[in-house]
């Protein structure tokens, strides 16, 4: 729990390393009767978490909590009530600031009657209040525990909330209230939505999706982080562990662009607004990822007293590919707002001279190798996606230009366009030598024989068709080569320069992208049966991270992912419209 923001030092942080660095555990008694069953879910389309112990005495209680919004507080509120029969929990905190490492001055303030009164904990600029309908914890060593009792109809609230710690705490919360109008907001937005897929086979999994990408904007500036989590390894006890706990532009333009296919152009507003923000200055001072609220400075450091999850070592804070040159990002933000314009979106005083001057930047950075959009930590490359992000962005000024009236040199961008597009397809496709036949599909850079996942994207930009003979080799070759388990990987590792050591497993996105890869080139039915199985892959509550473990069957990296989640929204909305134009939908209901 990251307070009071996504990428704010994490107060509780057992997940990478002991429940010393910090938990908050409201669960049955040990000592008492046995749990016989565990189940979650949300509240309607909320992120209200419910959580319903079974006892095998009968008794039943559920735990509740919530994060209200639309307040501009960090509060966290655990509700426990009595369902049936009598049922003693246990509560146990353990508060640790600075990622585990900071251990706080905690002491009972207030006395009755008092606003303040609660359990405080605080250390340099943080500090957490909690108050409680029931008994405060006791300390214990370096644990504060205590005991929650309950009976049928019974409840007892607890909130903790943050505030800097030179200031005054926060009014107590009326819980009641702040828990409906957060369960209302979050279900009028997601009635707001519609699109393609709204009811479909797959409509409530596409729900739940959009939601986790609103759930990833920040209240406050409107930036979309990648996920909400650092360092959950991509391999069991490996060093590939990252900090997503950013606002990448490609992943947050992707997001927008899902959004926007369900109506929801208020977020793009909002998300425009935070790049205008972030970006503002000179393009050639332009970075791949910034800050929640936009700053630049993401060095990548390694926190030594964290465990790592389940050993998964180093634990990394910032993202050391800050400082690379992607080049398919700006391909992903000019389609993004090309996307936005579309839909009804009018230019501003400020927007399109800052698309201006990316596209300057595009244009003076278009013969240049970059590390490619999974940040290869090897030597630059001409990777093939990037190159055509860098059509999709020069696209994305002509059609402004000559669609909308925009001012522009068009010929000069669709001149550059187009010899960008030439020379993807004379260095960009296998065509084999005298010596050794091609088997006529996109590569993963120029030179190279290998495909990539990322090829798949290439249709979905307008660069190709999907049933374009060169992108059905390029399938072909990616079943081939990069299906192992059924699900979709993005590389060969073995066989790339990526900097570290070889060994992934499928990434779901990927394999999302072939969904909507197969739906839009008349294969419909196996898009229905990769969906299918990629839904089967969410966890209880509908969440996805980034990577699946197929033999251990288990998710794998930092969650919830955004990119999963919009690749999955955007395989839906192209099997809907696959089945609205052949008339036969193959998909099943799953209400999950």
């Amino acid at each position: 729990m990251c307070l009071p923001r996504f990428d704010s030092p994490a107060a509780f942080a057992a997940l990478l390393g002991t429940r010393e660095n910090g938990h908050w555990t409201i669960a049955p008694a040990q000592d008492g009767p046995a749990v016989v069953s565990v189940e979650r879910r949300y509240e309607g389309d909320s992120f209200t978490l419910r959580t319903r112990w079974t006892l095998e005495d009968g008794g039943v209680v559920d735990v509740v909590d919530c994060m209200p919004v639309g307040d501009r507080r960090a509060d966290l509120v655990r509700r426990v009530e009595g369902v049936s029969g009598r049922v003693e929990l246990r509560q146990e905190l353990v508060i640790r600031f600075g990622y585990g490492a900071v251990v706080p001055w905690l002491r009972r303030v207030g006395g009755k009657g008092d606003a303040a009164k609660g359990l405080l904990a605080s250390a340099g600029p943080d500090a957490v209040l909690l108050r409680t309908t029931g008994k405060l914890p006791k300390a214990r060593g370096r644990t504060h525990a205590g005991k929650i009792a309950v009976a049928a109809g019974q409840v007892v609230d607890t909130v903790l909330t943050w505030y800097p710690s030179h200031r005054e705490p926060p009014l107590p919360m009326e819980v009641d209230g702040r828990l409906e109008s957060t369960r209302r907001w979050w279900q009028e937005w997601a009635d707001r939505g519609d699109g393609p897929a709204a009811e479909g086979p797959y409509a409530r999994a596409v729900v739940r999706s959009l939601l986790v990408l609103r759930a990833l904007t920040h209240e406050d500036t409107g930036g979309i982080v990648a996920a909400a989590t650092t360092s959950l390894p991509e391999m069991p006890g490996g060093t590939r562990n990252w900090d997503y706990r950013y606002c990448w532009l490609r992943d947050a333009a992707l997001t927008l662009e899902a959004l926007l296919e369900h109506g929801y152009t208020e977020e793009a507003r909002e998300w425009r607004g935070w790049l205008l923000r972030a970006i503002a200055g000179d393009p050639e001072d332009l970075q791949i990822m910034y800050a929640v609220d936009g700053a630049r400075d993401l060095p990548e450091r390694e926190l030594d007293h964290l465990a790592g999850f389940g050993g998964a070592r180093p634990v990394r804070i910032g993202n050391g590919a800050v400082d690379q040159y992607q080049a398919d990002v700006l391909g992903e933000v000019m389609v993004a707002l090309d996307a936005a314009r579309r839909a009804g979106l009018a230019e501003d005083e400020f927007s399109w001279p800052m698309q201006r001057a990316l596209l300057d930047f595009v244009v003076a950075h278009s013969s240049r190798k970059d590390s490619g959009i999974w940040e290869m930590r090897g030597p630059e490359q001409y990777y093939v996606h990037s190159r055509v992000m860098v059509w999709a962005a020069l696209d994305r000024g002509v059609r402004a230009v000559r669609e909308r009236g925009l001012d522009g040199p068009a010929e000069q961008w669709e001149a550059l366009r187009d010899q960008v597009r030439e020379e993807v397809l004379q260095h960009g496709v296998d065509a084999g030598t005298p010596d050794r036949p091609g088997r006529g599909c996109f590569v993963q850079h120029y030179g190279s024989r290998e495909v990539d996942a990322s090829l798949l994207q290439l249709p979905q930009v307008g660069f190709v068709e999907a049933n374009h003979p060169v992108m059905l080799a390029t399938v072909a070759a990616i079943e081939s080569d990069l299906v192992p388990d059924g699900l979709v990987i993005r590389y060969r590792t073995e066989a790339s320069s990526d900097g570290l050591p070889p060994g992934e497993h499928p990434f779901l996105a990927c394999s999302f992208w072939l969904v909507e890869q197969y739906a839009r080139s008349g294969r419909a039915a196996d898009g229905h049966a990769l969906m299918r199985r990629l839904l089967e892959l969410r966890n209880d509550v509908g969440l996805l991270s980034e990577e699946y473990d197929v033999r251990e069957g288990h998710q794998l990296g930092n969650t919830p992912q955004a990119l999963s989640h919009l690749a999955l929204v955007r395989a839906a909305d192209a099997l809907a419209a696959a089945d609205h134009r052949d008339g036969a939908p193959d998909g099943q209901e799953l209400v999950r």
